[in-house]
């Protein structure tokens, strides 16, 4: 299996010591939010191919990483050029967040570290040469502890659309994209920096911008040493090369609470934070002693190739 650690929420940043708890427990139950369901996950460490950790935030982890050492991973660290007004509850990048995925690159190295800088908002504030300064500034300053930056341009959610709007949000058209794309593509080049897009329609090679895939079954092979793994294809959400993943996060969770997020409404975030219990098989609240007869609890195992 190959663990999301999580899209939904950011586990690192908020709930690591529930995902410790949960590692030496061996398994994590995983509430559907589609239908209920509740999937009890193992987390044994020959059952999980990899862990893929997303996160704002890997101050913790850095810590406890240690306490991985049996299992394959890498990182996707978010470090936007945004303030306050957009990433409202975002600790401070260059005292904590900048210096938190150093130290965490010199611990299990720069190929395990990657770096986003997405999704990409333009405003009358947050312009294209504002994103371009910081982008630079921000290359420069992590290039020696990462090889690769993913880029995305913002992708509209219902739930994020009244907040969004309050920015004075500018449509980011074919023409900003192809000027975004070229000078990123010099910044990123002169810092020897690969550059990808997630998700992305559009076709930026000329710019030596290629698309990514997050859940990436070459780079899963390269850290697990492994090169006969085999997954499926997400096929979940279009343009996106991910494989399958199973993500043990839940949504409404993230107190990051960045106005552009498609996982979370804010007026759930902090009620269902409250419900948060360290020591319970699931994220957000506690599962029954006796399991209703309209979920089923089952071990779940997703087979290499299946």
């Amino acid at each position: 299996m190959i663990i999301s650690v999580s899209r939904r929420t950011d586990i690192p940043a908020f709930y690591l010591e529930w995902f410790m708890k949960r590692i030496k427990a061996g398994f994590v139950d995983v509430i559907n939010p589609y239908n209920s369901k509740i999937e009890r996950i193992s987390l044994k460490k020959e059952d999980v191919t990899c862990f893929v950790f997303w996160t704002k935030d890997p101050t913790k982890i850095v810590e406890h990483i240690d306490e991985l050492k049996d299992y394959n991973y890498y990182f996707q660290i978010t470090i936007n050029g945004y303030d306050k007004d957009v990433e409202p509850l975002i600790r401070p990048k260059r005292k904590q967040i900048i210096e938190a995925f150093k130290k965490l690159s010199l611990k299990v190295g720069k190929e395990k570290i990657i770096w986003r800088y997405d999704p990409i908002i333009l405003t009358n504030f947050y312009t294209t040469k504002r994103h371009l300064k910081y982008f630079y500034l921000l290359a420069k300053e992590l290039s020696p502890y990462t090889n690769k930056c993913v880029i995305s341009f913002l992708d509209f959610y219902k739930n994020m659309v009244d907040d969004i709007k309050k920015l004075g949000l500018i449509k980011i058209d074919d023409n900003k994209v192809e000027e975004l794309a070229k000078n990123l593509s010099k910044i990123a080049s002169r810092y020897k920096l690969s550059l990808y897009t997630c998700a992305e329609k559009y076709d930026l090679t000329k710019y030596k911008i290629y698309p990514n895939s997050c859940i990436d079954l070459d780079l899963i092979r390269k850290i697990s040493r492994n090169e006969g793994i085999i997954f499926p294809s997400d096929e979940s959400r279009k343009y996106c090369n991910c494989v399958r993943a199973i993500d043990i996060g839940a949504y409404n969770s993230c107190l990051n609470n960045c106005i552009y997020c498609y996982a979370n409404k804010k007026e759930l975030i902090f009620d269902n934070f409250k419900k948060h219990d360290k020591n319970s098989t699931v994220l957000i609240g506690k599962l029954k002693e006796s399991i209703d007869n309209d979920f089923s609890l089952f071990d779940s195992k997703l087979k290499e190739g299946e």
